[in-house]
């Protein structure tokens, strides 16, 4: 049987994502799977230079790998009226070139951020660094991720919610697109489109199952959250839109392809659909 990696993120939407895979609820004809978790940064970078055949990656990323993957069309998080925090300690008033901490150099909202904050003093370290550096004054604020933006210290307040950068940027009526999976151009079409079934199936059938699947989670210490927060997280970042792009969706990663070529980001403007799997290739194949 062929070993099939997914690297996906330590955070608990991916992990809810993929473990219908891992527990044995969903399986692939001579494919045995197996995953790697890494921060979303490392992911990107690993993305860059090809490491993975499936991996999850910022849309911010996508462009820069787009020869060398396919986008694939499931296991999606989006914002919608939410999304990552820029915190700061409590009463701080911070100056236009502030010391700020973001989780990596092509994570989404660092590209937002650095649109928004061009004077800001960036560096950048792992997400689950950001909150203590903020609280050791290591920084001025940092940008919270994943399950910090419900979790943060009580110390901390939120200085602007990159929902709200993104509404200025993208307009009112679209979703803020954060994180995906992509695949490598290396797998063969038809091949390819088995595993984006695959994993549409995981992810509807972690949908499905969510409250025995987060039990299971919860039970073998897979997330670093507690039960009422797991609940809560799902609900925003691993929901019934996770299971496959819609169409509004597409727009959202689109104006965000748009929005980064303007600035300066990419070399070229992309347009998503040119650059998810032709499906059509497995019906044409068999008629």
């Amino acid at each position: 049987m062929k070993k099939t990696v997914i690297a996906h993120s330590p955070d608990a939407d991916d992990v809810f994502m993929y473990y219908a895979i891992k527990f044995g609820w969903v399986d692939m004809s001579s494919v045995k799977f197996d995953n790697i978790a890494e921060d979303i940064q490392t992911l990107n970078e690993k993305a860059l230079n090809g490491v993975y055949e499936i991996v999850a990656i910022s849309f911010a990323l996508y462009p820069h790998i787009r020869d060398d993957y396919a986008m694939l069309r499931t296991a999606v998080s989006f914002g919608e009226g939410y999304g990552p925090k820029l915190i700061k300690k409590k009463g701080v008033k911070l100056k236009r070139n502030f010391k700020v901490a973001l989780s990596g150099k092509h994570t989404t909202n660092a590209m937002l951020f650095r649109i928004a904050y061009p004077d800001a003093k960036v560096t950048y370290m792992n997400f689950l660094e950001i909150e203590q550096a903020v609280l050791d004054g290591t920084v001025d604020a940092g940008v919270l991720i994943h399950e910090s933006i419900l979790t943060y210290d009580e110390k901390l307040e939120v200085e602007r919610e990159m929902w709200d950068i993104w509404q200025e940027l993208a307009g009112k009526e679209l979703p803020l697109p954060l994180g995906g999976m992509a695949i490598s151009r290396s797998i063969p079409l038809n091949k390819a489109i088995e595993y984006e079934q695959t994993l549409t199936k995981a992810v509807q059938v972690a949908r499905e199952h969510k409250e025995k699947l987060s039990q299971m989670l919860l039970e073998r210490d897979l997330v670093r959250i507690d039960a009422p927060t797991l609940d809560k997280y799902l609900e925003l970042y691993a929901n019934d839109d996770s299971i496959t792009l819609s169409n509004i969706q597409y727009r959202a990663i689109n104006k965000l392809f748009e929005i980064g070529y303007k600035h300066g980001f990419y070399d070229s403007l992309v347009k998503v659909e040119e650059f998810t799997i032709p499906t059509e290739y497995k019906e044409m194949r068999n008629s």
